[in-house]
């Protein structure tokens, strides 16, 4: 079967269907939820729109508490698990092009979600058409579940699977190819300190929407006049080939630094706005808890995301380097400090020993810590099923070796009995995944519906 060739055929069908999930906002919306939409009306109108196509097609679908749901096809007792999700972070600033509309420029789509992770859980769902359409008898069901709060610590999932079945194994299109067999822990931890009552000159700091990427922009309030520190602000901003804004507010002066959004797994990708402005901060005169806020964060996450400077350094050979993303960051001179950390920690790490060695260090500056969440690592073996018949598949379809990576991000396989994530970021292709111009490749786009056709097929079809 050239998965390919028939992927290829329907590709206005798939484009067309991917640019109107683009086009529903789906963002986190805890301001508008209702008990009918937990996490606001956009990413239920996903689901809903997903479903909707499954039903169209004849499948199988359910609504699970409007926070979920699954499109499935097939016979048997065992059941092959695909899990996409359909909410996206904020578009945040930058873009060239309307980040809701899924615009066509040249060989790529752009749009928020086109690649994290509309456009993967839309190359899923054709091959799931393609597999049935192609009347390959199947002794697996093949079940598509859709994910609403991905971004935001995988309520949706964890629900789902409070009463729906667990997969007997799956992936999720949901990273990169080949194959991810590991994925670090990811925890939430909090630094935080109350008002000390001094005097400070900082009234207000803000940077940051989610601990899962890299604030890209940072706000200070200073009861200062503005022709203060305008002529050296601009000098920093030089300096280190930012962009940022520097005006009066009824006598005080309100500092704006631009950084570079990223995904919280590798921070060094991004520039933290927070950290930047921070520098800047230390520079000047400010005083009191003022002081100690901007030091603290430059002191600890100023020099590098490994976590050295408190002893939270770790590494080993399956996953790579613990890493820390300072990604939410509040001061109110009056209630004190906030400091949110999305700490991505290696398979093998002690946690509960780097979360003794953070305390220590940052009791040390009198400032509180807390592990707000904490999701543990997830490793499959070499050797397991899964992993083999995807790694045939891959090398079918690409010609290339299916190595073995290990990812900092969490993906919905760690919430499956034996999953792996699987794609669709190509080996040497950017990941720009919660970046302004967020984009799919369509020819990858292509090339990734034929992989999971195949996989389906191979996972699900009768053997002889």
């Amino acid at each position: 079967m050239n998965w390919f060739e028939l992927a290829t055929a329907r590709k206005d069908e798939l484009l067309r269907e991917l640019q109107q999930l683009i086009s529903i906002e789906s963002v986190l919306d805890e301001s508008a939820a209702t008990e009918d939409a937990p996490f606001g009306p956009k990413p239920l109108e996903a689901l809903e729109y997903l479903l909707h196509l499954g039903a169209e097609q004849g499948m199988t679908t359910k609504n699970v508490a409007n926070v979920a749901g699954h499109i499935e096809m097939g016979q048997g007792d065992e059941l092959i698990g695909v899990l996409g999700h359909v909410d996206v972070v904020p578009a945040g600033d930058g873009w060239s092009v309307p980040p809701f509309e899924g615009r066509i420029v040249g060989s790529k789509m752009i749009g928020r979600g086109t690649i994290d992770d509309k456009g993967p859980t839309m190359a899923a769902w054709m091959a799931m058409k393609l597999v049935k359409d192609s009347g390959i008898p199947l002794e697996r069901r093949v079940r598509l579940i859709i994910g609403t709060d991905e971004e935001s610590g995988f309520r949706c999932v964890r629900r789902y699977f409070e009463t729906e079945e667990m997969p007997t194994l799956g992936f999720a299109p949901d990273a990169d190819f080949p194959i991810i067999n590991a994925e670090k822990g990811i925890a939430g931890i909090e630094l935080s300190q109350s008002s000390t009552n001094e005097a400070s000159s900082l009234v207000f700091f803000q940077s940051g929407e989610r601990t899962n990427m890299v604030p890209d922009e940072a706000n200070a309030l200073l009861e200062l006049p503005l022709s203060e520190l305008e002529s050296s602000f601009q000098q920093f901003l030089l300096a280190n080939n930012l962009k940022g804004k520097a005006q009066n507010v009824n006598g005080k002066t309100s500092l704006i630094v631009t950084g570079k959004s990223a995904h919280a797994m590798e921070p060094d990708n991004g520039i933290n706005a927070a950290i930047k402005l921070a520098e800047f901060l230390v520079t000047l005169n400010i005083g009191g808890q003022g002081t100690k806020f901007v030091k603290t964060l430059v002191d600890a996450f100023g020099s590098d995301s490994r976590g050295k400077t408190f002893d939270g350094y770790f590494s080993d050979g399956m996953s790579g380097e613990t890493t820390y993303n300072a990604g939410v960051l509040h001061f109110v001179r009056e209630e004190g400090f906030t400091i949110k950390v999305s700490m991505r920690y290696s398979v093998s790490a002690p946690f509960e020993e780097l979360v003794e060695k953070i305390t220590n260090y940052f009791k040390q500056k009198e400032v509180d810590v807390r592990v707000s969440s904490n999701s543990g690592p997830h490793y499959v073996d070499a050797s397991d099923e899964l992993i083999q018949t995807l790694s045939t598949v891959y090398e079918r379809q690409t010609g290339e070796k299916a190595e073995l990576l290990a990812i900092g991000g969490g993906t919905y396989a760690r919430v499956l009995k034996k999953g792996v994530a699987f794609g669709m970021v190509f080996p040497g292709e950017a990941d720009v995944a919660h970046q302004a111009d967020e984009f799919v490749d369509i020819e990858n786009l292509l090339k990734a519906t034929a992989i999971y056709a195949d996989a389906l097929a191979e996972l699900a079809g009768k053997k002889d």
